[in-house]
């Protein structure tokens, strides 16, 4: 998915316009949540998010999506991430 796709689909979904998020290779954070919903397009680099004991890694193109509240934890990959992140509150 390309970023104008994904601006429509936010706009569809009733979500805000994103805010541009860079994290640092190999970096992570540990479980934590965020009181809002998060859908997400990577843009460059990759991330892995981890929640309920499963792992999944998005590259670019790929969206990811987190409930309001949801524990995860998060980890970069060797280039760390560059994403465009919408949150509702």
């Amino acid at each position: 998915m390309n970023s104008e796709q994904f601006l429509q689909l936010l706009r569809r979904d009733g979500f805000p316009e994103p805010v541009e998020v860079q994290q640092v290779p190999n970096g992570q954070i540990g479980v934590h949540e965020h009181p809002f919903e998060v859908r997400a397009l990577v843009v460059e680099g990759d991330i892995t998010i981890v929640i309920d004991g499963l792992s999944k890694n998005y590259k670019a193109g790929e969206i990811f999506h987190l409930e309001l509240k949801q524990p995860h934890a998060e980890s970069y990959g060797s280039e760390g991430v560059k994403y465009l992140a919408s949150r509702k509150q």
